[in-house]
């Protein structure tokens, strides 16, 4: 294991270094929407599903966080190895292709714990702190920030420009964030649009996250817990597929 504790490292360092574009950027975003709610909609809304507001979509803003830490990793580090033509070191070099996967990944994950714990001071500070189940919430935060790496992995491997690694956070992540149920319940939504959201895959995600934080949920947590899983395995096929390919890196 000690090249991929070695590529591990050298990530890690790596982001550290520049911490002030790595981890204050999410941190900022995410301190900024809880000043949003807290302080001016908090007041106009302030009971939904039985609790505060405030503790309704701070799940929401948790799991923002690791979507944004775990894009920032994968999809732009892997496509500026391929840019800076040095991705090709690390395939000819006698690396077995799940330890890269699981590169990709591990420096992701470590990525958004960083993020989480910051974001997670914030949110003592400012509101009571109520968690249900923490079991529950490390399990959708880890499942959550690997789906999204390998997401994020199989765009960096298809893309071909700095343009293309912005396409599935621009028109697929943020209609599913922003139109669906994020700012409320399900429960709220007609028939018709509660059946759409339900293949919606970060309905699971946040609802998951929700049930640990406040006991509230409008999914069943077994089926989340699986969906996600399958989606994870996927992924995993998909991207262990294309790297054994040299997709996008070899001509």
């Amino acid at each position: 294991m000690i090249d991929l504790i070695t590529l591990t490292n050298k990530e890690v360092s790596r982001f550290l270094r520049v911490w002030k574009q790595t981890l204050l950027p999410p941190i900022i975003t995410i301190v900024l929407y809880l000043l949003i709610f807290w302080k001016f909609i908090w007041d106009k809304i302030s009971i939904v599903e039985w609790v505060n507001y405030i503790d309704f979509i701070f799940p929401w803003l948790l799991m923002m966080s690791v979507i944004m830490a775990s894009y920032q990793n994968t999809s732009s580090s892997f496509f500026g190895s391929k840019f800076q033509h040095n991705i090709e070191e690390l395939f000819v070099s006698p690396i077995a292709h799940w330890k890269i996967l699981v590169w990709f990944c591990v420096w992701a994950i470590l990525r958004w714990m960083m993020v989480w714990w910051f974001v997670f001071l914030v949110w003592i500070f400012m509101v009571d702190l109520n968690i249900v189940s923490y079991a529950y919430m490390f399990l959708f935060l880890f499942l959550s920030s690997t789906l999204f790496a390998l997401l994020w992995l199989f765009n960096g491997i298809f893309a071909k420009t700095f343009d293309d690694i912005a396409i599935i956070p621009s028109f697929v992540i943020t209609p599913l964030i922003y139109l669906w149920w994020v700012f409320y319940s399900t429960d709220l939504l007609s028939p018709i649009w509660q059946a759409i959201s339900q293949v919606n895959p970060i309905l699971y995600m946040v609802n998951g996250l929700r049930y640990a934080f406040i006991g509230i949920t409008d999914v069943n947590i077994n089926l989340a817990i699986w969906i996600l899983v399958t989606f994870i395995i996927i992924f995993i096929s998909a991207n262990m597929y294309l790297l054994k390919k040299w997709y996008g890196i070899r001509n």
